[in-house]
């Protein structure tokens, strides 16, 4: 049975938002799971010495510019949220916390977030901002609240955000291929041809 596809990504990421709509078809076209993994991409940006994009002058206008122009290209609904990047501690917790139990419905709060987040511009930092949009799905608002302040939850995410660092990852999204690398949503197209014709 073919490996999945392993899918790193930061909610803060609008990158990682416009490749969370993409990953799964791409996936199950080739016969294949996209398995999502939530990380804190600021523990990588601290090892490389980076830095968020909307915080470099220099960047920030083409950044703003770019997600917008990738988002039309994909007819994907895109809104600058108030706080960029948003904590996204309390969201990247809530996935973690339902991957054991449902993994199917961690997913589909991943999307749910993003869509809130990116496509509607809504600012997702605190646990009571997670916990509104995760009701939608039928999940419990004081259990989650409480869930991302336990800390084996905590524990959670700390050791996937390592686990990611050892593989390499250092950015959003991160996706990889039978141990083959691909950073940035505009590398999903190569990613594809790579699962079409075995690599190159």
């Amino acid at each position: 049975m073919p490996q999945p596809i392993l899918f790193y990504f930061e909610f803060a990421s609008p990158y990682g938002y416009l490749a969370s709509i993409q990953i799964d078809d791409i996936a199950s076209r080739y016969g294949r799971e996209a398995m999502w993994k939530p990380i804190m991409l600021g523990a990588a940006l601290k090892r490389t010495g980076s830095q968020p994009l909307a915080h470099v002058p220099i960047k920030k206008d083409y950044f703003l510019h770019d997600i917008q122009r990738c988002a039309r290209l994909l007819d994907v609904p895109l809104r600058l949220p108030p706080v960029m990047p948003m904590n996204s501690l309390a969201a990247s917790r809530a996935f973690w916390w339902l991957q054991d139990r449902n993994p199917c419905l961690a997913k589909r709060l991943a999307r749910a977030l993003y869509r809130a987040h990116w496509g509607e511009g809504r600012d997702l930092s605190a646990p009571e901002q997670v916990a509104e949009v995760a009701a939608t799905l039928g999940i419990d608002s004081e259990e989650l609240i409480a869930a991302v302040q336990d800390p084996a939850v905590k524990a959670r995410l700390r050791e996937e955000t390592e686990a990611s660092l050892e593989l390499g990852v250092f950015g959003s999204p991160f996706v990889i291929v039978d141990g083959e690398p691909f950073w940035g949503a505009d590398r999903l197209e190569q990613m594809e041809r790579w699962l079409a014709t075995g690599g190159w």
